[in-house]
């Protein structure tokens, strides 16, 4: 029987006990029904995961005996940041929880041209907020105990300006090469376009800030499976797929 994760951020190791942050009882005490007794782990986002026993159950919170220090060593050898054009609503969730699913380190939302969400008026904060969880729930899910960073939305501009030791790869459908055509990398950034994709304009941009075009198939690809597909294949020829 698989063993419940949740995150838990403050996990306190110089107690025994300690209350389940509010989501993390939510889960557990409301959704999945867990009573006292139940063995759970949690971890931190930094690495750090405990076995643990829940402890006392009531409606408002509940806390856990901590265990064992479990070590996990399922990060992925590649340093992968993900500038990933900014879509609506379920597109935008897959991607983010594939992409954690499938190791990248470092997230960048990224506004350009195309995006048809909007995001001002305190609205980019409300989805920060809730892309933070559907990478949180892909961390409990997948078995990772490192968060990867979400950095703040920002404009493709400001994103390019950004120095990463990297090899920087956009997707382009009109580009001459593909990935196998791409010598093994360790630090890799890869920037994908929203709904619609990048404007030729914005291709330049990136390519003038020292991205590399490639082309992915000869189809195009809607902006969530370019995601997926483009990670599986890097974590394939590079990564820890191929193990």
């Amino acid at each position: 029987m698989r063993i419940p994760r949740f995150y838990c951020p403050e996990l306190d190791i110089n107690n025994d006990v300690i209350a389940l942050p509010d989501a993390a009882h939510r889960h557990a005490v409301q959704v999945l029904r867990l009573k006292p007794g139940a063995l759970i782990r949690l971890f931190d986002g930094r690495g750090l995961e405990y076995d643990a026993v829940l402890e006392q159950v009531s409606k408002r919170d509940s806390s856990v005996r901590l265990g064992d220090n479990i070590k996990i060593n399922n990060e992925s050898p590649l340093n992968i940041t993900l500038l990933q054009g900014v879509s609506r609503g379920e597109r935008m969730d897959y991607a983010l929880q594939k992409a954690v699913e499938l190791g990248v380190a470092r997230i960048i939302p990224v506004v350009t041209e195309r995006c048809n969400v909007q995001l001002a008026g305190g609205r980019a904060e409300k989805r920060l907020a809730h892309w933070r969880g559907v990478m949180i729930s892909a961390c409990e899910q997948s078995g990772r105990s490192v968060l990867p960073e979400l950095m703040d939305v920002m404009a493709l501009e400001q994103a390019l300006e950004i120095d990463i030791k990297a090899c920087c790869l956009v997707l382009d459908p009109h580009a001459e090469t593909g990935l196998t055509s791409q010598t093994r990398q360790d630090n890799i950034v890869l920037l994908i376009g929203p709904e619609g994709g990048l404007s030729e304009q914005e291709v330049r941009q990136a390519i003038t800030a020292g991205f590399q075009a490639i082309k992915f198939g000869p189809r195009i690809l809607r902006t969530e499976t370019a995601t997926v597909a483009v990670l599986a294949a890097v974590q394939t020829l590079w990564g820890d797929l191929s193990d």
